[in-house]
């Protein structure tokens, strides 16, 4: 096991049992980023940093005729949504596999190289080396394929207090927010030939970016 999978177990070792419904107060964007995901017909989706899974099952039943692969480096979390795939009866649909962000090899871990889409919610401000996980991700997008983000953004419409406070919150959870992520995209984008979108949400409370193969 890496360093980062014991760090991440650590952590979530008992949180992950809470994870979920305290998580949806303060991540937004997800069910936006996943309403708009626009699946093609029998397309395939990965989801980079699934945790509990809830993302993956929520994309499941939205576009039900999609193929989900959901990779963790955290084995506690992958329990956690194992046993939730299997509750909601969709094992089938749903493959998880344990895996380092910064370089994994997705045909040893589902059996295919490239995905239709490919989501990262979340996960790149707790990944010190998260722009290699931008570059590594955009690297297994299927031609035509659009790589979805949403994480904390730079907060500049926020009230200096509230910034202030929501980063004392979020670095209690080891929580750094990516404020260079829009020109990180647009450098990924244009490396590999893609096309890069980044809005911010929220007054900068989030960041939402797309990078369309």
């Amino acid at each position: 096991m890496t360093g980062a999978a014991e760090a991440m177990d650590r952590m979530y070792r008992h949180q992950r049992h809470l994870y979920d419904a305290s998580r949806k107060f303060y991540l937004l964007g997800r069910d936006r980023v996943i309403a708009g995901l626009d699946v093609p017909a029998g397309g395939s989706v990965l989801e980079i940093g699934c945790g509990t899974g809830r993302n993956l099952l929520r994309i499941a039943r939205t576009y039900p005729d999609a193929a989900c692969h959901g990779l963790d480096v955290s084995a506690a979390m992958l329990d956690t949504a194992a046993r939730a795939v299997a509750r909601a009866g969709l094992p089938g649909r749903i493959r998880l596999a344990q895996g380092d962000a910064t370089d994994f090899d997705p045909v040893s871990l589902f059996g295919q190289g490239a995905f239709n889409r490919i989501v990262i919610s979340y996960t790149l401000s707790m990944i010190p080396p998260w722009e290699q996980v931008l570059t590594e991700a955009a690297g297994h997008l299927s031609p035509g394929g659009r790589l979805h983000v949403v994480d904390f953004g730079d907060q500049t419409g926020l009230p200096r207090p509230a910034r202030a406070l929501l980063n004392r919150w979020l670095a209690a959870f080891s929580v750094t927010p990516r404020r260079t992520l829009p020109e990180v995209v647009n450098r990924v984008a244009g490396t590999m030939g893609a096309g890069a979108e980044v809005r911010q949400l929220h007054g900068g409370y989030a960041v939402r970016a797309v990078i369309a193969r």
